[in-house]
């Protein structure tokens, strides 16, 4: 740039460099690399020119990947000036605030219904944070989130915040790491990886939708971000907030039970909206009236009625998991393991029936053996059919004008970078259109004139072999179900499912978690599940089937020795068995289980076994502690 030396500044006429750089500063700022394009070197006339106090030279960074300035339709309204607290938000800051104060790793759950106001308590106990001369992290766990978030974020703390999550390049990557290791930086915001950045004098961590099983790393070295988190607070004398609508059962019996961890409830949207009313639509009963649609007659009507009037809709495909299960349309029933009480697998090979927990394995009946109908289905159903089932029927309606945009969000379309925001963006710049999704638009998503949400198959992962599989079941429906009629427009939320009375549907629909938990508790500590007890999973797998079960079955007999020497009466070792999903590029998996007393360390007992056990070459064995689940 021009500085105040360049009006009394007269180059020699044969300096014909340093007029051209001059007249082209006369028109603004202009990079080196800029003017080295134009003019050639000049490098030694830009040093002669700083020197003579004729242009001033600043060295800037350009961080790559980096939005400063505007913002996209989805997330330019959140960077709003901050909002009078409610009650219960300015309980929840004061908790933090306390927690903070303490400087001993205590921890925070804001357990807020959707549309609570959640984020604005974050963001003003960060803002005291950093008046107070230290950092904060903050994790969501969808890429998918991260825009809004950041922009949230952006527009109250500008060019202190970083941004860090997987789907960045290198460059992008080590241009943030770099941004916070200078000390720059005095907010993080990202998904789990974001927590290993060089934040120094670290205050608080924040982590969104804690209930999230994208908080788990599955591969090594595995991880649960939470509890690191927890463990790097109270080494840096920092405070963790945990928020979410659906909190996990883990984190609320740590509530319940441990002085360090306190629950803070945000009962009511802070707009002081109700929350949306959830209908369950019982699939079976639709399928006796001759309906053979994925869409009920009811969530037609309801979606032609808002499409109609000029609004939104929402609707979520549940295919969480992988597991096949059978179904009959006539009544509901779904085959189960008359020893363990879950949901038989369905295998194309040998047309068979398996429990992937004890192996009892029977022939898949070519009627339903409950009622006898024929109409058995085998449960699965992607997004592309979803969409072209859902564009038919757009099309079809009589009170709608136009095509209406269908944008889908899944693994296939989100794949590329920037897609999230990209497809967000076109969802936000419509006036009228259906954003048809998996679980990543189930959270954290926040459109004011989205009126209309559905459930498309409620039961997916309600039969997954997996002890989690009612809590997720209920967290999903409760999660999707704000995102509906979060500003002046009401918002109603329509459950499909063949599983009208099952405990963890009802429950959400009434937005009764006391009623879910009376249910769901019991069987967990009856069978020995968290929170009651930890869980560690042992995981063998190979190219060679054979060897894959020989090395198991060795390794459970030496597990079950090493426990029963070191461990105790109350530890416990399963029986080595297939993993549900037995075959992963084609290596074959098998597991251990072994449940251990609340309190109990894992290391203590098995480390020394697996440092002393000599590798195997074609077989290879992992530990996983505390497990999200067991398939």
């Amino acid at each position: 740039m021009l500085a105040e030396g360049a009006a009394d500044y007269a180059p020699r006429k044969n300096a014909i460099k340093q007029i051209q750089i001059l007249d082209a500063l006369k028109q603004g700022e202009l990079r080196a690399t800029e003017l080295s394009l134009e003019f050639g070197s000049v490098s030694s006339t830009l040093k002669s020119l700083s020197e003579k106090g004729v242009i001033k030279i600043e060295r800037r960074r350009r961080m790559r990947g980096v939005v400063t300035e505007g913002g996209s339709p989805s997330t330019a309204s959140r960077a709003e000036a901050p909002v009078a607290l409610t009650p219960g938000q300015q309980t929840a800051l004061d908790a933090i605030a306390e927690a903070c104060r303490h400087e001993s790793g205590e921890v925070v759950l804001v357990d807020g219904v959707t549309g609570s106001g959640k984020t604005e308590v974050y963001l003003r106990a960060i803002e005291q944070v950093v008046a107070a001369g230290r950092t904060a992290c903050v994790l969501v766990p969808e890429i998918a989130l991260t825009p809004q978030t950041v922009a949230r974020f952006r527009g109250r703390f500008g060019d202190k915040v970083a941004v860090m999550h997987s789907r960045m390049s290198d460059g992008e990557r080590y241009d943030q790491w770099d941004f916070v290791r200078s000390g720059e930086a005095r907010v993080v915001v990202g998904a789990r990886s974001a927590l290993f950045t060089p934040l120094r004098n670290l205050g608080l961590i924040v982590i969104d939708e804690e209930h999230e099983g994208s908080y788990k790393q599955d591969s090594a070295p595995r991880y649960h971000a939470r509890d690191v988190a927890i463990w790097m607070a109270r080494r840096a004398g920092a405070a963790v907030v945990l928020g979410s609508a659906t909190p996990s059962i883990e984190s609320l019996y740590h509530a319940a039970k441990d002085p360090l961890w306190h629950r803070v409830a945000l009962p009511e949207r802070a707009n002081g909206k109700a929350m949306p009313e959830i209908e369950v639509v019982d699939m079976a009963h639709e399928f006796k009236g001759g309906s053979r649609s994925m869409f009920s007659k009811r969530l037609a009507t309801e979606l032609e009625a808002e499409l109609s009037a000029g609004h939104k809709a929402v609707l979520l495909l549940n295919q969480r998991g992988f597991a096949k299960f059978v179904l009959c349309r006539d009544c509901g029933f779904v085959p189960e393991c008359p020893s363990c009480s879950t949901s038989l697998t369905y295998h194309e090979r040998g047309n068979a029936l398996v429990c992937h927990h004890c192996g009892y394995r029977v022939a898949s009946p070519p009627t339903c053996p409950s009622c006898g109908s024929p109409y058995l289905k085998k449960f699965g159903a992607g997004t592309q059919r979803v969409e072209a089932d859902l564009r038919e029927l757009v099309d079809s309606f009589v009170n709608v004008e136009g095509p209406v945009p269908i944008i889908r969000m899944d693994a296939d379309t989100t794949s590329g970078k920037g897609a999230h925001q990209r497809l967000l963006d076109e969802f936000a710049q419509a006036d009228v259109a259906v954003l048809l999704g998996t679980q990543m638009i189930a959270k954290g998503l926040d459109f004011d004139d989205v009126t209309l949400v559905g459930v498309i198959n409620a039961d997916t992962q309600l039969h997954l072999p997996d002890y989690r599989a009612g809590e997720r079941t209920f967290d999903l429906i409760e999660q999707v179900a704000g995102r509906a009629g979060r500003a002046e427009l009401e918002g109603r939320v329509l459950v499909q499912t063949y599983e009208a009375s099952s405990p963890a549907i009802s429950a959400a629909a009434s937005y009764d978690r006391a009623s879910f938990l009376r249910d769901e508790l019991p069987k967990r500590k009856a069978l020995g599940y968290p929170p009651y007890v930890r869980l560690a999973n042992v995981l063998i797998w190979g190219a060679d089937e054979e060897a894959v079960r020989l090395s198991a079955e060795k390794l459970q007999r030496e597990i079950l020795l090493r426990v029963r020497d070191y461990g105790g009466d109350d530890w416990r070792v399963l029986a080595a068995t297939p993993c549900v999903l037995s075959k992963l590029r084609n290596a074959y998996r098998w597991h251990i289980v072994v449940k251990a007393p609340l309190g109990s360390t894992f290391s203590q007992v098995l480390l020394p076994l697996f440092r002393s056990r000599k590798a195997e070459p074609d077989v290879n064995v992992a530990v996983d502690v505390d497990p999200q689940d067991l398939l």
